[in-house]
């Protein structure tokens, strides 16, 4: 049988077609899907949600599972020369308005882009098969202020993850950026603890000071994450100057401490700590792995919150894995700092 000649234009278009192909681990066909465990995108300020719509950043980099993170407390922060401050106190029933009024404006934003939001397993899975779905986050379980009961309307609404504290003075636990006055968690952050177990939400501990974290490890029933900063080996005695980032990394012990518990620590962008190229948050996030496992490490970018980030979009956390490709990272590696250990976790979390 004679087969057709192929021209030139066919070769071309054929190479064109490769090269805008998806991104695919080493002699395996399937797509290397991404996964961030702290994502933000603000209605205010200066890039608002209409100028950057997630399913097109989404697209670009290949994200199926991006958690959303809805700032609980942010009302009541400011910016400041030592970092953000709370620059007063909710009263009453506005942490859950605000978060109801959020939610409604982040619904709007997901309906207009053909977004799905995860609520059970069988999502975490189609997101792993390659339809994008969205995680809705609080960081700073501020409503939880009104009662218990709140935790369970926040559910109802969709989240999925939340991340105990944040900026504020609260009655769950103590933070890092500022003097702890609860010993760690209270009686209270241990009911929430438990009722996230029971709801099937994934706890985050970011934020929460070395004592806190040891205490939510102690009783919470499912793996849970420390979805974005950074790993500090050692500790100065006697720090000279606070440092806000510095104060906000994780202590290895504690790192190791979430992995033997399941749990996942997810790095974020900071140009500061990492640098500001996708070369420096590969090397970063490699060497995490090599630390605490590279079972228990994820991309944590907190996107959009940063000053001179090494990653402002899912393209550039795309070219963090065509880099490990380039360095030969074996391809089980990657597929789990990439996604699947954040899958894996919020998996977990979510089988109530």
């Amino acid at each position: 049988m004679k087969h057709p000649a192929i021209t030139r234009r066919q070769v071309l278009a054929g190479a064109t077609a490769l090269l805008a192909a998806p991104s695919r681990a080493i002699g395996d066909a399937k797509p290397i899907y991404l996964a961030d465990m702290h994502f933000h995108l603000f209605f205010v300020g200066k890039r608002p949600a209409h100028t950057q719509p997630l399913a097109a950043n989404m697209a670009q980099g290949q994200a199926t599972l991006v958690s959303w993170s809805l700032v609980g407390d942010q009302p009541w922060v400011a910016p400041t020369a030592q970092g953000f401050k709370q620059k007063g106190a909710p009263t009453s029933g506005q942490p859950t308005s605000w978060l109801k009024e959020e939610h409604a404006r982040v619904q709007r934003h997901l309906t207009e882009q053909k977004l799905s939001l995860v609520r059970t397993p069988a999502d975490v899975e189609q997101a792993r098969a390659g339809k994008p779905h969205v995680v809705l986050s609080v960081e700073g379980a501020t409503f939880a202020d009104d009662g218990i009961a709140q935790i369970k309307t926040a559910h109802g609404l969709g989240v999925r993850h939340l991340q105990l504290v944040h900026f504020i003075e609260n009655p769950i636990g103590d933070f890092q950026t500022e003097r702890a006055t609860h010993g760690g968690l209270t009686a209270f952050g241990r009911d929430v603890v438990m009722e996230c177990n029971r709801l099937g939400i994934l706890i985050d501990l970011a934020h929460c000071t070395d004592r806190a974290v040891e205490q939510v490890l102690a009783v919470s029933k499912a793996p849970v994450v420390w979805s974005h900063s950074s790993v500090q080996l050692a500790r100065p005695l006697f720090p000279p100057v606070f440092n806000l980032w510095k104060a906000r990394q994780l202590p290895i012990a504690l790192a190791k401490a979430i992995a033997t518990k399941g749990g996942v620590v997810g790095l974020w962008a900071l140009g500061q700590d990492v640098g500001t190229s996708t070369q420096g948050y590969t090397d970063r996030i490699i060497e995490m792995a090599d630390q605490i496992g590279e079972d228990h490490v994820a991309f944590g970018t907190d996107m959009n919150a940063l000053g001179k980030p090494a990653i402002s979009t899912f393209a550039d956390l795309r070219r963090v894995v065509e880099t490990m490709q380039r360095q030969n990272v074996p391809e089980a590696r990657i597929r789990k700092i990439a996604f699947n250990n954040y899958a894996r976790v919020l998996s977990a979390a979510l089988k109530a």
